[in-house]
């Protein structure tokens, strides 16, 4: 743990006075991030449609108002004449339609709460994921600028040992060719860093600096998973399969919607009509009012064959929504037992790659003692040196992926 601290430390810039933390960071892409935005409309949309379909519970009135102009009069209907006519309805049963209508918008509403919650997490997760990268490339930058000044160090002490005669130019060339080589790493791994610093600000939604990330959550390993526990907690909680479940329960619901059309429907009016012999009404000399209660009860026999086919339609949705789940809770399950493998290995390999660097530096610091006793020859110094970078490159290669698979777990036991 010791020996993390120390290289993970050599690897990091000073922390900012004033950071972002991975927290701070999440936060701020949830406020400015156009698609939450979105989301959030679309579970609007759905509690006006719990509305809507309320509304089936209360009755509906409405107003008209008829002008007539004939050819010429008949005995019941004057030349010209308007009536005006006003109801109240109030549907007294239609076959639980109006039921099974808001129960099945109350869980679409549920599954649009959901996929803003799984919304959520994906970004929060590609937050982290970015953030991660920033860090690897700043790290492998470190990296590749300490093999530059090693490079140089030795490039420079083989200029002296030319001077004196101790080395031939075509040993020095070869040092200058593998300096020429780190300095060409070094810029390509700053302009990695640049380009890593813009994707981070486009998750976030606005401009980040390199000095306002501290990477303190590097600072320390990741901690160990439990495969049992985690796959609990992500059958029981996955926004994804929960919104699929609301769904496949919504689809259920508009089955019961479908049968209703097979039961009788009753409605309950009253209504008042006023005939007048006039285009303008109650200006006419004969006028002629009704008020009317009615109880109005149909049941429809025969549509074409379309009740049915609506019924088969919606109950085969319900089924291809209960294979969808099953498919999904399948591919999750194996998704998550192979990150925690992969996240297995990448903690073991941390401790490897510790083991290498270590390893690496002794082999360096003996070989330039045999090289400077001229007991080694330059290519087992440079080869000496490239196994150090080696060794670093792989710790940083190993830390990111112990960290990327950490958080893909956290978004997988919706952890953010």
């Amino acid at each position: 743990m010791r020996m993390f601290s120390l290289v993970l430390c050599s690897l990091l810039a000073a922390v900012p006075a004033f950071a972002l933390d991975l927290n701070e960071m999440q936060e701020i892409a949830l406020s400015n991030r156009e698609i939450v935005k979105r989301y959030m409309i679309n579970k609007e949309q759905s509690q006006k449609d719990v509305r809507i379909a309320r509304s089936g519970y209360l009755p509906s009135a409405d107003l008209s108002y008829q002008v007539n102009m004939l050819d010429e009069e008949s005995l019941t209907e004057s030349r010209e004449n308007s009536t005006a006519y006003g109801a109240i309805s109030w549907n007294l049963f239609n076959g639980f339609r109006d039921k099974y209508q808001i129960e099945s918008a109350e869980l679409l509403t549920d599954f649009e709460e959901l996929q803003l919650q799984g919304l959520k997490q994906d970004i929060q997760v590609d937050v982290a994921l970015s953030y991660l990268n920033v860090y690897e490339r700043q790290a492998n930058l470190k990296v590749a600028e300490k093999n530059f000044e090693t490079l140089e160090k030795i490039y420079q002490d083989a200029q002296n040992r030319l001077d004196v005669g101790l080395i031939d130019r075509n040993e020095l060339l070869r040092f200058k060719v593998d300096l020429d080589n780190s300095d060409l790493t070094v810029e390509a791994a700053r302009a990695g860093v640049v380009k890593s610093l813009n994707l981070l600000s486009r998750i976030i939604g606005r401009p980040v600096a390199f000095d306002q990330l501290a990477f303190t959550e590097f600072a320390e390993k990741p901690p160990q998973k439990e495969l049992e526990r985690n796959m609990a907690v992500m059958l029981a909680e996955k926004s994804e399969l929960l919104a699929l479940e609301k769904l496949a329960a919504a689809s259920q619901k508009q089955e019961n919607v479908e049968r209703s059309d097979y039961y009788p429907k009753v409605d309950l009016v009253g209504s008042y009509r006023n005939y007048d012999n006039d285009i303008i009404n109650q200006r006419g000399d004969i006028g002629d009012d009704e008020f009317r209660a009615q109880l109005n009860l149909s049941l429809n026999l025969y549509r074409g064959g379309a009740k049915a086919a609506s019924l088969a339609r919606a109950r085969l949705e319900t089924l291809g929504l209960q294979y969808d789940l099953q498919e999904l809770r399948d591919s999750l399950t194996t998704e998550l037992r192979n990150l925690h493998v992969d996240f297995a290995v990448s903690m073991r390999n941390i401790e490897v790659a510790l083991s290498s660097i270590e390893q690496a530096e002794e082999n360096l610091r003996i070989t330039r003692l045999k090289y400077n006793e001229g007991l080694q020859r330059e290519s087992d110094l440079l080869d000496a040196v490239a196994n150090l970078s080696r060794a670093q490159y792989n710790y940083v290669a190993v830390l990111q992926a112990a960290f990327s698979n950490h958080f893909r777990i956290k978004r997988q036991i919706e952890a953010f």
